[in-house]
């Protein structure tokens, strides 16, 4: 959860060679329009552009005449690249962040969503921002994920997390009982919608809304928080990131739901979770005087 200084001088020639992954939802007008003038942006300053699956199958390349289509079809994952451009709200950079975690590329968000604490970059600052993540003005910080596996291998399709992993009820049942395990001890029986558990960059997300504890990024522990608890006794509860998680749910329908950073799939209840500090990383770009406590008090008007 350190910061890196890097790249402060980049000679031209490296600039020249600097190759980009650009990631985002083209199906809404004004980020297509925001698409097309970043490949032309980066097209004059001779950037090579990889473009994510979903974009080669979305985009017409005709529409971009000074965009080379050929390099933009390269794989992504099986071509080095220095950067990950997001383009979009925080749900696109939870996306791009689940198809590079294993590649170590660092992200860049750039924000067509609303609160934006990943996707910080504002559309109206962002050719000022690639500019200074072109000249290598610019650090890295390593954000820390959650790795869950269950007792019934093959049945989790994701198995990272940046911002949470929630355990919930399926349709229309009712409340499930969650037994919770710390560390191989007893830690108690939850009667709820379901249960959180959230790193600290996904305390600003769902775990939020629920009312769970804010966290700073670089803050060391998990979240627990549950969903409409049927006891006004059971609280949320910040343990350890070296701590283990194990999960045994109870359903009527004899099935729930596990949501990975809002990807979801419905699991049998005789399957029990396990979930605990991800040995992988993401790394977020950050440029300018960003910091947490400025995004509470823009995003959250804090001391307004």
């Amino acid at each position: 959860m350190q910061r890196e200084l890097v790249g402060l001088l980049i000679n031209q020639l490296t600039i020249t060679t600097m190759k980009v992954a650009l990631f985002g939802n083209s199906q809404k007008p004004q980020i297509r329009e925001e698409i097309q003038h970043l490949l032309d942006y980066l097209a004059e300053r001779e950037v090579e552009v990889l473009l994510s699956q979903e974009l080669r199958q979305e985009l017409n390349f005709r529409d971009y005449a000074s965009f080379d289509s050929e390099m933009a079809q390269c794989p992504v994952d099986s071509y080095p690249v220095d950067f990950a451009l997001s383009i979009g709200g925080d749900g696109t950079f939870l996306t791009t962040a689940s198809k590079l975690v294993h590649t170590n590329i660092p992200i860049l968000g750039v924000n067509f969503g609303h609160l934006g604490f990943l996707a910080e970059v504002e559309t109206k600052n962002v050719d000022c921002i690639l500019e200074q993540l072109l000249e290598g003005r610019y650090t890295i910080e390593r954000r820390a994920l959650l790795h869950i596996s269950c007792s019934e291998e093959g049945h989790l399709a994701s198995t990272e997390a940046l911002n949470e992993i929630a355990v919930m009820k399926y349709g229309l049942s009712s409340a499930i009982t969650i037994s919770a395990k710390v560390n191989g001890l007893d830690l108690t029986r939850y009667q709820a919608d379901g249960l959180m558990l959230a790193t600290p960059t996904g305390s600003t997300a769902y775990n939020m809304s629920v009312g769970g504890p804010i966290m700073v990024p670089q803050a060391r522990g998990i979240i627990m928080t549950p969903i409409a608890s049927h006891s006004l006794t059971v609280r949320p509860l910040v343990i350890p990131d070296d701590w283990k998680v194990d999960l045994s749910i109870k359903s009527r329908t004899g099935s729930y739901m596990v949501s990975i950073d809002g990807r979801s799939q419905i699991m049998s209840d005789t399957t029990t979770l396990h979930i605990e500090k991800s040995p992988l990383t993401i790394k977020l770009v950050q440029i300018g005087d960003h910091s947490f406590i400025k995004s509470l008090k823009d995003k959250l008007l804090w001391g307004n």
